[in-house]
């Protein structure tokens, strides 16, 4: 079996105040085969969606190649916005080598919980998918559940969100179960009422415009 490590450490800093949190980058980022348009940095992928959603939100202008100026520009706007980055996994194992959740075996996380105490200004986890087998909420609950804690239901209108209680009631985190930023999920997305009911008014709507809308108020 293909031993899948992540190939990016968590992108930390004292000033972030909110988390993203997913599962692991494509196979080549942890072989070290980039395509062309790839960035050499977390969601990196150039089929990916999320820095063209960050990028459409705040008119980024970013480079989308694989060059330090493009790795360069993603730090500084997570630096700006208070934004860190942390995959929950740190390694799996694969049958088949490709990207999906489903296929992680022998997951190993990333001891999410001791960096949210390492990082204490953290008030907020935003997920790039859900509850679904070996996505990013439904590891995170194995997890916290080890510790004695659990994820205590403020929404469960997608994006879902939760609230959980760390170290006592002076510290409350969220989380936020964002729609997955990959193409894998726009056939969920397609069949979900929000999103059929602006794609009726307005035709040209379409899966990333929704991501888009969806992320905004969270970034």
């Amino acid at each position: 079996m293909f031993l899948h490590k992540h190939p990016y450490p968590p992108f930390l800093f004292p000033g972030a105040t909110r988390m993203i949190v997913g599962t692991l980058p494509p196979p080549r980022f942890s072989q070290g085969q980039l395509k062309p348009g790839d960035v050499n940095f977390c969601y990196g992928s150039r089929d990916g969606q999320l820095w063209p959603i960050l990028d459409t939100i705040f008119n980024l202008n970013l480079t989308f190649e694989t060059s330090d100026k493009a790795v360069e520009e993603r730090k500084q706007f997570l630096i700006d916005r208070g934004i860190a980055i942390c995959d929950i996994v740190a390694s799996a194992r694969r049958k088949k080598i490709d990207a999906s959740d489903l296929g992680m075996k022998e997951i190993k996380l990333r001891n999410i919980i001791a960096y949210l105490r390492e990082y204490s200004n953290i008030k907020t986890l935003l997920f790039t998918g859900g509850n679904s087998l070996n996505g990013p909420e439904y590891l995170f609950r194995k997890h916290i559940k080890e510790h004695g804690l659990s994820l205590k239901t403020v929404s469960e209108e997608v994006p879902r969100i939760y609230e959980f209680e760390l170290d006592g009631p002076c510290r409350t985190i969220r989380t936020v179960s964002l729609t997955a930023p990959s193409g894998a999920a726009n056939r969920a997305v397609g069949s979900m009422e929000a999103y059929k009911a602006i794609k009726a008014v307005r035709p040209e709507f379409n899966t990333f415009d929704f991501r888009v809308m969806q992320y905004e108020p969270f970034f």
